[in-house]
C-alpha cells in the first residue's frame, strides 16, 4: 500500500503540526494504522498549492476559499478537502477500525457543531495565539484575513484586561463546563461509552490545538481544570490513536 499524503499547515513549532482541523485526519489515519506522509504548506501558499494539485475549495459564508487539511490517496486517486469529508472517506474506503460506529454519523456531526459553537467566544484569543506560531509570511497573511473577518486589528482581538478575562471565562465555564457535563453523563471513557469514535477525535483535536498555541502557563490553566480531566483525555486519545 502506498502512503497517503496529508497536507497540513506549516508553523515554527517543533514537528510543525498544531492546527485542530488537520489534526483530525492525523488522528484518524493513525488510529486506522494507515501509512501516510505529511506535506506542510505555508499559510499564504495554501491557495496556490491546492490549485496546483487540483484540490477542491471550500465554501464559507458565500465565499470560495482553499483550506487545509487536504488528503491525497495515491491508491485510489482520490483528493479530498475538509477534515469531516476526509474522515468519512477513510471510514468508507478503509473500514477497519471505524471512527463512525454504525448509525452514529449524524449524531457526531451535530456534536461537532456544538463543540465549535461553544468555542467561538474564545476564538479571537486562540487565533491570536495561532498567529504567533506561524512563520513571518504566513503570519502576515493569517492576520490580514482575520482582521478583515473580525473588522478589528490584531491588537483588538484579545487585549489583556476585561475582554480577555471574559474570553477565558467563556472557555472555562461554557466550553469545558459543557464538556464536563457531556463526559459525566457517559458510561465509559469516551463520548460513546466504551467505544472510541470521531466524536472523541473532534474534542481531542481542539485540546491539541490549544496545547500547541497557548503559552505554557495558559495551557497549565486549561490542563488543571476539573482535576486535569482534559489533559488526561487528550493523552488517552493520542495513545488510542498511536500518536505517542
Amino acid at each position: 500500500m502506498l502512503p497517503l499524503v496529508l497536507y497540513d499547515i506549516l508553523s515554527k513549532l517543533p514537528g510543525n503540526s498544531w492546527s485542530a482541523n488537520p489534526a483530525k485526519p492525523r488522528f484518524v489515519l493513525s488510529y486506522k494504522k494507515l501509512p501516510f506522509d505529511t506535506v506542510f504548506v505555508e499559510y499564504c501558499d495554501i491557495a496556490p498549492k491546492m490549485k496546483e494539485i487540483g484540490a477542491s475549495p471550500n465554501k464559507r459564508d458565500g465565499s470560495v476559499v482553499y483550506t487545509l487539511p487536504v488528503l491525497s490517496d495515491p491508491n485510489t486517486g482520490a483528493l479530498i478537502t475538509d477534515s469531516w469529508a476526509i474522515a468519512v472517506y477513510l471510514d468508507e474506503t478503509y473500514p477497519e477500525n471505524p471512527v463512525f460506529p454504525e448509525g452514529s454519523r449524524g449524531l457526531i456531526r451535530s456534536f461537532e457543531s456544538a463543540v465549535d459553537a461553544l468555542l467561538r467566544a474564545f476564538l479571537e484569543f486562540s487565533l491570536l495565539r495561532s498567529s504567533q506560531i506561524l512563520n513571518e509570511r504566513g503570519q502576515k497573511f493569517f492576520i490580514n484575513v482575520r482582521e478583515a473577518f473580525f473588522g478589528e486589528k490584531v491588537d483588538e482581538w484579545s487585549p489583556e484586561g476585561q475582554k480577555r478575562d471574559a474570553q477565558w471565562e467563556a472557555l472555562e465555564q461554557k466550553y469545558y463546563g459543557s464538556a464536563k457535563i457531556w463526559y459525566e453523563e457517559i458510561e465509559g471513557k469516551w463520548v460513546m461509552g466504551d467505544t472510541f469514535s470521531y466524536a472523541d477525535i473532534i474534542f481531542a483535536a481542539k485540546s491539541f490545538w490549544l496545547k500547541k498555541v497557548c503559552w505554557d502557563d495558559e495551557w497549565k490553566r486549561i490542563a488543571s481544570l476539573h482535576d486535569g480531566r482534559w489533559k488526561k483525555l487528550l493523552a488517552e486519545a493520542e495513545k488510542e490513536c498511536n500518536l505517542v
